[in-house]
């Protein structure tokens, strides 16, 4: 990396040929400098092309024009606040400043004798619109979701609450990504001292880039135990969950090119809880939830406990005697669970490289070779098909992906323990599963399973029950 000097030169030239070495102008064609004069001085332009609203600096460029030379102020400070009739204006007199600005996409402008230079704020980013994430989605409530442009994402929550206690703090990681990213809180609500512990942790993070965005960032953030497969974060690309979120007293960061936010701290209940249980009558709102912890328990048990059945039928009761499978097995039971568990991943990655012309033909292949040839060739039995694309499609009841492959590991886990150990495997499973969720805490330090583990019964009600807002709690 080029070791740049403190400050900027009065003289013109000097900077265009100090600036032009550092930014390697002639093997970057995007990068682009002008050099005009108005009002009797030298100016040079320095712009990234694509990040530029040309009308916008066409307008100023003109008004330049017409700055006659009595009337040119002597400093960038006077020329800031008389000469340039636009209103996100800064002044830069450090080199390593203003190269960050020039390449987020700010507009640079030199002027022959100032000992600063001023910046103006007229970018554009090339952005999608700000649509229904598809992951994501609600069946009532707004319809827009978060994009790749860091400003648009503040926006968004800026629209619903609309306080000056909601404080939007920008911080940079990363030596050479320098990537922006915001700490969105409640000022007065927010937890003081997790906030402090998450701006000290921002703060040390020494790293060159994040590659992978958001992913980079909770790993520098929090690194967590590797055999604990519970996600610590929560990922939302919903602008009125997180705006909930703050309203809570939570944290929002938002990373510059992600769509989504983190919300910290946030625990097992917070992860699968949704929108939609907040956007229906708290009777309808209730029962949605209690689906989705159902079904997210019986997405771990589901397969383990019939496999259980299998081995040991002289334990299946009467009334379940139907789930006893009845046909020749060729492959071990387990041996088929496994084979599905990793097919139905195989299915996914392909569902994502496959386009969207040929995603419907292969959708109707795969039903036909999975569903009913695999079982006619002796592969797999009914109730081994049965049972997992239950759980392949239950798994999506929560929008969480780091969940639902953590329940996906301790699933097969299960499985391996009820094969070799039979229920005393099951029973250690089930234990094993709920110890890993005893023990681990957010990152803010409370247990992974509040307000279950510790017990507190009050804030337990509120997150397996819906309850209706009442006016004393909105005027507090």
């Amino acid at each position: 990396m080029k070791i740049l000097e403190e400050k900027i030169r009065t003289d013109l030239k000097s900077n265009i040929t100090y600036f032009n070495n550092i930014l390697n102008v002639n093997q970057n064609f995007d990068i682009v400098y002008r050099v005009v004069e108005f009002g009797g001085k030298q100016v040079c332009f320095y712009f990234v092309d694509g990040f530029l609203k040309d009308d916008m600096l066409q307008k100023l460029l003109q008004y330049f024009a017409s700055i006659k030379e009595e009337d040119m102020p002597e400093d960038a400070h006077s020329m800031s606040k008389l000469c340039i009739p636009y209103g996100e204006v800064n002044i830069l007199d450090d080199w390593q400043a203003i190269l960050k600005n020039l390449l987020s996409g700010i507009a640079i402008l030199f002027i022959d004798g100032y000992k600063e230079c001023l910046s103006l704020d007229c970018r554009t980013y090339p952005m999608r619109s700000v649509q229904e994430p598809d992951k994501d989605k609600v069946l009532r409530g707004s319809k827009d979701g978060f994009v790749e442009t860091l400003v648009s994402n503040t926006a968004l929550i800026r629209r619903r609450i609309r306080t000056p206690e909601l404080t939007m703090e920008i911080k940079t990681v990363g030596e050479s990504s320098k990537t922006d990213l915001v700490l969105c809180y409640m000022e007065n609500r927010v937890n003081k001292e997790f906030l402090k512990q998450v701006k000290e942790r921002l703060d040390s993070i020494k790293v060159d880039a994040l590659t992978m965005n958001q992913e980079s960032l909770v790993e520098c953030l929090y690194p967590y135990k590797w055999y604990n497969p519970f996600p610590k974060f929560k990922f939302s690309e919903r602008p009125d969950t997180a705006a909930a979120q703050i309203l809570e007293g939570n944290i929002i960061i938002l990373v510059d090119n992600s769509p989504s936010c983190i919300i910290l701290p946030t625990s097992v209940f917070d992860i699968i809880e949704e929108a939609d249980d907040y956007y229906f009558p708290p009777i309808t709102g209730t029962y949605l939830r209690w689906c989705r912890y159902i079904i997210t328990m019986i997405t771990v048990l589901l397969t383990p406990l019939w496999l259980l059945f299998v081995n040991h039928p002289q334990w299946v009761p009467e009334w379940l005697a139907f789930t006893v499978i009845t046909d020749e097995i060729y492959v071990p039971v387990v041996v088929q669970l496994f084979m599905l568990e990793f097919a139905i991943d195989g299915l996914k990655l392909a569902a994502v490289n496959t386009p969207n012309m040929l995603s419907t033909p292969l959708s109707v292949i795969t039903a036909l070779v999975l569903g009913e040839f695999s079982v006619k060739s002796g592969w797999f039995n009914t109730e081994a098909m049965l049972y997992m694309a239950f759980v392949a499609v239950a798994n999506y009841t929560q929008q969480s992906f780091e969940l639902g492959y953590a329940l996906k590991f301790l699933r097969m886990i299960l499985l391996l323990l009820t094969q070799f150990f039979g229920l005393y495997g099951f029973a250690g499973g089930i234990v094993l599963i709920l110890v890993l969720l005893a023990t681990n805490k957010t990152m803010s330090g409370e247990k992974y399973f509040y307000p279950l583990i510790p017990l507190n019964v009050k804030e337990l009600g509120k997150r397996i029950l819906r309850r209706r807002l009442k006016y004393e709690e909105i005027q507090q």
